[in-house]
């Protein structure tokens, strides 16, 4: 299997610099702001995009996603409308990829859910509540293999020696190392023991590692770049456009376009990729 995942892994291997994942709710602060945030992300120095579909109870967000969540939902926002808004960037943007709870995969359907995101130009999909046995289970391992999509493997600090193993096994594109038990918040910051855990799942893993949940400065970004190949900065985007209240969809994009740029440079120096 290849797709764009795999092309920006090759251009982060050949250029020798770490990669940047970042974050959006579908729908807030709006629509229209979505499709600019994404190619302004891009335009940043980002190199991966998780579109999150809206879930009213998302177990593993923080209350900065968990309200724009709740927010996107009082606006109307749809399933539907994720797949319309990657098809329209899936040309335009970096890679992109679907977060998205297991409830709505089943209920959407589980082959169906994996055939539209391919055929929208999503490269992978995350779903952080669904455990390997489930995935094989209910087909959604196999769904993803049959259309070319990533199934982006997610990892805990509380995941044992032989739960790492068994997700290694099947991981894809890269993991998704979650560098904190509980749930994502800028505020929350890093586990002091990240850095070891992110070393016992290097040396499990034959795929790029990406590490996130409470990266929302240089100085954290810093922290774990030597010990992963992709930071994922998700909740301190947010609080980015949050932090301007009314303003309009311009000034939140350019706040929120202007904290990536500051964390981007700061990745061709991190050091070689230790598995790209």
């Amino acid at each position: 299997m290849r797709n764009k995942i795999d092309e920006r892994l090759d251009d982060l291997r050949e250029s020798g610099r770490k990669g940047l994942m970042s974050h959006v709710v579908v729908g807030y602060p709006s629509l229209e702001a979505i499709r600019e945030l994404v190619l302004a992300m891009g335009e940043a120095g980002v190199d991966f995009i998780e579109l999150q579909i809206p879930f009213a109870d998302s177990l593993a967000d923080g209350p900065t996603i968990q309200v724009a969540c709740e927010r996107a939902l009082a606006r109307g926002t749809r399933v539907r409308d994720a797949f319309e808004i990657a098809e329209d960037l899936a040309g335009k943007s970096v890679p992109l990829l679907f977060m998205a709870y297991s409830n709505t995969v089943y209920r959407y359907g589980v082959e169906k859910f994996c055939r539209d995101a391919a055929e929208a130009g999503v490269s992978g999909l995350i779903v952080p509540d669904m455990p390997l046995e489930a995935a094989e289970r209910e087909g959604f391992l196999a769904s993803c293999r049959r259309h070319d999509l990533h199934n982006i493997i997610t990892l805990a600090p509380t995941s044992t020696q032989e739960r790492i193993a068994k997700n290694a096994a099947i991981a894809s594109g890269f993991v998704y190392c979650m560098s904190r038990q509980g749930v994502t918040g800028a505020q929350l910051g890093l586990a002091p023991d990240v850095q070891e855990y992110l070393a016992r799942v290097r040396e499990r893993t034959t795929v790029p590692m990406a590490a996130g949940f409470g990266i929302s400065s240089r100085e954290r970004l810093e922290k774990v770049l030597p010990y992963c190949d992709i930071a994922v900065v998700g909740s301190a985007v947010i609080d980015c456009i949050d932090e301007l209240g009314s303003a309009g969809t311009q000034q939140q994009v350019a706040a929120a376009k202007g904290f990536l740029e500051t964390l981007a440079a700061g990745l061709a120096g991190a050091g070689s990729p230790l598995s790209l």
